[in-house]
C-alpha cells in the first residue's frame, strides 16, 4: 500500500517515514502542502495520506477540503497529523474531510494501528468496488425474454430483429440461459407412434422427429 507523508518539520517526517517503511508501506515523502496537492491529485495518487495540519503552501485542512470537493475516483483515506488536541481543532479537521488524526508528538503504537485502520477501509473499498463491478458484469451478461415475441401461428418459428425465423427451442436457447431435453408427449406419441405410450427413444430418433414436426405444420 502507497502512503503519502506531508510534513515540512524534517525531524518528523523523518520519523514517519522510518517507521512506514520499517511496517514495509510504500511511503512518498514531501515537504509541503503545495507538493502534497500535486501528488494527491495525479493519476496514480496514494490511497492513504499522512497530512501535517500546518505547513508551508495548503495546510493539511485545506487539502482535505479542496480533495474531497474534486470528488477523486479513487478514494483516498485521509490521516490529519496536528499539535491541535482540543476537542473543537479535531472537529473542524474531521469535518474538513479527513478520516482520522494524530496528535503530536504521536506515540508509534497509536501511529501504526491508525495507520492499519486507514489502509484496512482502503482495501475494503477497493474489494468492494471489484465485487460491484463482477456482479454488473454478471447482469450484463444475462439474457432473458421481455417484451413481444413474434410467433408463426402455423410453424410456430419466432422471428427476430433480423427478419429471421428460428425454431422455438433455438431462439429460447439464444436468449436465455435455458436448455432443452426433447421428449415426446402422449399426444404426439399416439399421433406418430401409433401408441398411447411414450416408446424408447435413442438420439437418432429425436433428430428425425424434431425433423418431421418442423417440416410437417399444424
Amino acid at each position: 500500500m502507497r502512503i503519502l507523508i506531508a510534513e515540512d518539520d524534517p525531524v518528523s517526517r523523518k520519523i514517519l517515514e522510518a517507521n512506514l517503511v520499517k511496517w514495509e508501506y510504500d511511503v512518498l515523502v514531501t515537504n509541503d502542502g503545495n507538493e502534497a496537492w500535486e501528488v494527491l491529485t495525479a493519476e496514480d495518487a496514494p490511497n492513504v495520506a499522512i497530512l501535517d495540519w500546518m505547513m508551508p503552501g495548503m495546510d493539511g485542512v485545506k487539502i482535505c477540503d479542496e480533495l474531497r470537493k474534486a470528488e477523486k475516483k479513487e478514494y483516498i483515506y485521509i490521516i490529519l497529523l496536528t499539535a491541535k488536541g482540543n476537542k473543537a481543532d479535531i472537529v473542524r479537521g474531521l469535518e474538513s474531510g479527513a478520516d482520522d488524526y494524530i496528535i503530536k508528538p504521536f506515540d508509534k503504537s497509536e501511529l501504526k494501528a491508525r495507520v492499519r485502520v486507514g489502509v484496512r477501509t482502503i482495501e475494503l473499498k477497493l474489494s468492494l468496488r471489484a465485487k460491484i463491478s463482477e456482479l454488473r458484469v454478471a447482469m450484463e451478461n444475462i439474457k432473458k425474454l421481455q417484451g413481444i415475441v413474434p410467433i408463426c401461428a402455423w410453424c410456430k418459428r419466432i422471428r427476430d430483429d433480423s427478419q429471421f425465423w428460428h425454431q422455438v427451442e433455438d431462439y429460447i436457447a439464444e436468449h436465455s440461459s435455458a436448455e432443452f431435453s426433447h421428449s415426446i408427449c402422449p399426444e404426439c406419441s399416439e399421433e406418430y407412434y401409433g401408441a398411447e405410450s411414450e416408446p424408447e427413444q435413442t438420439e437418432q430418433d429425436s433428430e428425425e422427429l424434431n425433423q418431421r414436426i418442423s417440416s410437417d405444420p399444424q
